[in-house]
């Protein structure tokens, strides 16, 4: 059986993996007349970032069901002659216009993509390690360490679609929203004569007397939307960056006026904003001798009620179609025009200061936790024994040897930091 989630496509979860710094090295220059000459070991390269990138080409987040990690290239390892490593290759992701991203474990919201063009840095590449080179000072003329390059940022996001269009056209199930958007606009979305055909919003653009605007039916929508009944959580918030709605009435429905009334309470119990939203009322199927004789009543109580000019359309034949296109374009332009989207950088911000760390007592061993410590462990290439006193000096620097001597840590205990374990004692 399929499930839900497997029909909608505008919401899934991704993993996205950054490149790793490259490799400091140790290295010294070689010559005939300089047998000892001073250190030349290059720095390695910067990691590559994972960007996402919003673009106008993709309505749905179809291609992540297929393709979840996205991992971007290594940074190159320095060589000898103070040669720097080559930056690893960043990874671009392509997403629709409209994708909210969110971090999978927290929900923080990172970043929200609604124009071409827009990017995001979503995992930023790691460091290059520095060569024994940089490490030459005064007091030690032929340093022998080196670091490895800095682990890139990997993280798990939460993707989400509010799809963008300056109309969206709701109803219930099997209104006809899918075949009048078909007939419209150059979109082809599957319809059929049965409830729930629309399980994924379509995009089409309209074109009318040399205007356009973009137009978007909102898979069909039941009594209980707003809580989640009937996928319609997932469905309303699409309708949230529309500019206007046409309300698509079923002129074969058992009762036409009670649906209208549903779905705008579904609406407003929703987002009360969209209940501002202008609508346009339209009543459907008026290729059948049925509808047509039940219009004027349909017509009489939507203009008690304060709908404003009610308008009866044939999707499959397209009567009254362009009057209603028309109609559209019109309350489109008497709209204020919707504000510029400021684009802001995405900027991951640590939940702690750097500096900060936390000491916690194990079954068999000690651990400590921080940004900035647990950074440096990771970089530290403990093949060198300098590049261990390196360590223990940042160590002392701070403050956190000091702090597993208050907390009772004793010589021959093991101390976890990061994915390094050293065993505590004098030497």
């Amino acid at each position: 059986m399929t499930k839900e989630n497997d029909l909608l496509f505008d919401e899934i979860t991704i993993n996205v993996q950054a490149g790793d710094g490259g490799n400091g090295v140790v290295a010294f220059r070689r010559e005939k007349y300089s047998p000892r000459g001073g250190p030349v070991g290059g720095n390695g390269g910067k990691g590559g970032d994972v960007i996402l990138r919003a673009d106008e080409g993709l309505n749905t987040l179809i291609p992540f069901k297929y393709k979840v990690h996205h991992k971007a290239g290594r940074g190159g390892h320095g060589g000898g002659k103070n040669k720097q490593g080559r930056t690893g290759e960043n990874v671009v992701v392509p997403v629709p216009m409209g994708t909210l991203v969110y971090l999978r474990d927290t929900g923080e919201l990172v970043a929200d993509l609604v124009e071409n063009g827009q990017e995001a840095i979503v995992a930023r590449g790691g460091r290059g390690g520095r060569g024994n080179a940089v490490f030459k000072s005064s007091i030690n003329q032929a340093p022998r360490l080196a670091e490895l390059g800095e682990p890139g940022e990997e993280r798990w996001l939460r993707l989400e679609l509010k799809l963008i269009a300056d109309v969206g056209i709701v109803g219930v199930p099997n209104a006809g929203k899918s075949t009048l958007l078909s007939v419209v606009s150059r979109a082809t979305p599957k319809i059929a004569d049965y409830p729930f055909t629309t399980l994924v919003p379509n995009l089409g653009v309209v074109v009318i007397d040399h205007k356009d605007f973009v137009m978007a039916d909102i898979p069909g929508l039941i009594e209980g939307a707003h809580s989640g009944s009937g996928l319609g959580h997932r469905f309303l918030r699409h309708i949230e960056r529309t500019r206007m709605v046409v309300h698509l009435l079923n002129g074969l429905s058992p009762d036409p006026l009670g649906d209208f009334e549903a779905i705008n309470t579904e609406l407003e119990l929703f987002n009360p904003a969209l209940a501002d939203k202008p609508q346009i009322v339209v009543f459907n199927k008026m290729d059948l001798p049925d509808v047509q004789s039940l219009w004027p009543d349909v017509r009489d109580a939507l203009v008690a009620q304060g709908v404003p000019e009610p308008l009866a359309i044939s999707a499959i034949t397209g009567e009254n179609v362009q009057t209603l296109l028309r109609r559209v374009v019109t309350a489109l332009e008497a709209l204020p025009k919707p504000a510029p989207t400021a684009v802001q950088p995405v900027i991951f911000r640590p939940e702690m200061d750097e500096d900060y760390f936390d000491i916690e007592q194990a079954d068999d061993h000690w651990r400590v936790t921080g940004i900035r410590i647990e950074r440096a462990a990771a970089m530290t290439n403990w093949d060198y024994y300098e590049a261990e006193m390196r360590f223990q000096r940042i160590l002392d620097a701070m403050g956190i040897s000091r702090a597993l001597e208050e907390a009772g840590v004793e010589d021959g205990e093991t101390v976890v930091i990061g994915n390094a374990e050293l065993i505590w004692g004098e030497q």
